[in-house]
């Protein structure tokens, strides 16, 4: 759950060198040239280090890559914003925010299982796979009319569920619930807002006094669900995730579960 504070970190840091150079102008203006040299290298270094960050990142596993594929059951179509999980429902949906610096891929079997019991799933791909740099994504899809789905609820993993969150807050009129999936809301969600919370017990990633703090955050009937067992990463397929818990399940029945948290929470929200 660090991620959030990382990002904010990089973006104060591209804005530094702007800074220095208005600085700079005010106090003097023939000292622009200096601030231009100065503006420069920080732009130099910050931009080294962004894409350093950027480049190092939880990649989607084998498991993840052939959830991928149109099964049976759940059709995957890629789409301009991600992936389309077409199970056998049409009149609930959900759009996923992936969890910060993890490949969008590696929620593939989350969101097949979704979607295997009657709850189509929209996987979002994130630039530099942080959803903090476009919150707004879901935009897209809740404007869609031609979608023709009678339920559409946000959902988001880490960081991913932060931002979903962020989303919510300020466009729940557009929505019919949220789900929080090891994370949670930064800012207050409206007490009418269906929402389900759910953690593994082996998580070390999630910091639990954060999530505790929120908790005035979340709407007051908000569900919560701990999978006995689960850890972070498990969310997802991705391999260990530095800092998590040793599972106790493994990743089919964390998924499974999950899944059929999020089916019950969605029929009885609708």
């Amino acid at each position: 759950m660090n991620y959030l504070f990382i990002s904010l970190a990089v973006l104060l840091g591209l804005a530094a060198p702007a800074l220095v150079i208005v600085y700079a102008v005010r106090r003097n203006g023939r000292r622009l040239k200096k601030a231009l040299a100065v503006l420069a290298a920080l732009a130099v270094e910050v931009g080294c280090v962004f894409v350093v960050y950027i480049n190092i990142y939880y990649k989607a596993d084998d498991a993840a890559r052939k959830a991928i594929e149109s099964a049976e059951s759940v059709k995957v179509a890629e789409t301009d914003s991600g992936y389309f999980f077409d199970g056998p429902g049409t009149r609930d949906a959900i759009v996923f925010y992936p969890g910060g610096k993890v490949e969008c891929e590696a929620y593939a079997p989350l969101m097949s299982e979704i979607a295997g019991l009657g709850i189509d799933c929209y996987l979002l791909d994130m630039p530099f796979r942080l959803a903090i740099f476009n919150i707004s994504a879901a935009d897209k899809i809740l404007s869609d009319e031609s979608l023709g789905y009678r339920n559409i609820f946000l959902a988001g993993h880490s960081l991913g569920g932060v931002c979903a969150g962020l989303y919510a807050a300020k466009n729940a009129d557009k929505v019919n619930g949220i789900i929080f999936l090891a994370s949670y809301p930064t800012e207050k969600l409206p007490e009418a807002l269906p929402c389900l919370s759910i953690y593994g017990s082996n998580d070390r990633v999630l910091n639990m006094k954060a999530y505790e703090a929120s908790s005035e955050n979340f709407p007051s009937g908000t569900k919560t669900c701990v999978i006995a067992g689960g850890n972070h990463a498990q969310f997802g397929s991705y391999g260990a995730q530095k800092g998590d818990g040793e599972p106790a399940v493994s990743p089919e029945q964390q998924w499974q579960q999950t899944a059929a948290e999020i089916a019950a929470f969605v029929t009885e929200a609708t």
